[in-house]
């Protein structure tokens, strides 16, 4: 298989804390492990190979674990994998502290691993039509979920008039949420991001196709090396830019993650990122006079009640049932792949 040459990193190698090495990584190596192994961190992924970089190592490795225990015991953009001390062979993969997921497409029984050990999550939108309340709370019960800090990037202020109306319609989601607005073309307008990209952070970027992640990337990087594309001006939407996901250095010390424009991310064994999101109406619930309330017409239903008090728009509790039950749905899916898959070297 032909793979694109990798860049080596600049002449300034990263040390193991640049990368983001800490205590919950180390503590999990064995005395045997720490003299017979050295660490690595994954930055991209393909088909068969990793390229992995490490003290004194920047190169492309095989992907191929020994010993897999389960769909998820394989490397994603992120990780952090032990090789052997004098051969870059993969030893095993460390417990991550995060994990971005999905169902895979189609009938493969196996999850798509999006993105591992990730501090913050800048969820991308810009201020036209591809602005989506849906989708967006859709990203945040996938980054609660996670245990992932969110941060909301409200793209392209400088072609609307009215950029205050999406900072305060994104505001509204969840108390306390953290919304930044950039033109993501000027260094200038993007610098209150720099913040979150400190040594050894990792941040991700998830958002539909054509609002600006790889402009956004290539600025925060100070280059245009991430190849861009224009917008349909009819409704706003953009092509796939990225393919694959890969890490980038940046400036500030930390690493940016893109990652494929991706419209509909199914959600999946969300429960504690739904709670988290949609609080308001989980409390309801429990007021409810009957415990099985299906919460459209019985009496003593809390969440009718709130809506005809004008306290609970009617959309945000439609919201809630379309992701509760494909989340349901979804990880009754998973739940049947798991268990048809089954244990690694069983005979199915």
């Amino acid at each position: 298989m032909k793979v694109a040459r990798r860049e080596p990193m600049e002449a300034s190698a990263p040390t193991l804390a640049d990368l983001g090495w800490r205590p919950f990584f180390s503590e999990q190596l064995s005395d045997e492990e720490r003299e017979t192994c050295r660490p690595v961190r994954v930055m991209s992924v393909y088909r068969g190979l990793v390229a992995v970089v490490g003290e004194g190592i920047d190169q492309l490795i095989s992907s191929r674990l020994p010993n897999p225990q389960g769909p998820e015991d394989r490397p994603a953009a992120g990780d952090w994998l032990l090789i052997g001390a004098d051969s870059p062979e993969p030893v095993r993969l460390l417990r991550r502290e995060s994990l971005f997921k999905r169902p895979a497409p189609g009938n493969d029984r196996r999850v798509q691993l999006i993105a591992a050990n990730v501090d913050t999550l800048f969820i991308v939108a810009s201020c036209n039509h591809d602005f989506s309340i849906p989708r967006l709370e859709r990203y945040l019960v996938l980054a609660r979920e996670v245990g992932v800090t969110p941060v909301i990037v409200l793209t392209k202020i400088d072609l609307t008039d009215t950029p205050d109306k999406y900072r305060e319609a994104a505001m509204g989601l969840q108390p306390g949420l953290r919304v930044e607005t950039v033109n993501a073309r000027e260094g200038a307008s993007a610098l209150p991001l720099a913040k979150y990209c400190g040594p050894g952070q990792t941040v991700a970027l998830m958002g539909s196709s054509g609002v600006g992640k790889s402009t956004l990337v290539n600025t925060l990087r100070g280059s245009d090396s991430i190849t861009t594309q224009a917008v349909r001006e009819h409704d706003s939407k953009g092509r796939h830019t990225t393919t694959v996901r890969e890490m980038h250095r940046l400036a500030q010390g930390g690493w940016l993650m893109d990652t494929p424009g991706m419209r509909e991310f199914k959600l999946a064994d969300a429960t504690s990122g739904l709670a988290e999101v949609f609080d308001d109406i989980e409390l309801l619930t429990l007021e409810c006079r009957f415990t099985n309330c299906s919460h459209r017409k019985e009496p003593g239903c809390a969440i009718q009640a709130a809506i005809a008090e004008g306290a609970l728009e009617p959309d945000r509790l439609e919201r809630w049932r379309k992701l509760t039950a494909e989340d349901n749905s979804n990880t009754g899916t998973m739940a049947g792949r798991r268990s048809r898959a089954g244990k690694p070297g069983e005979r199915k």
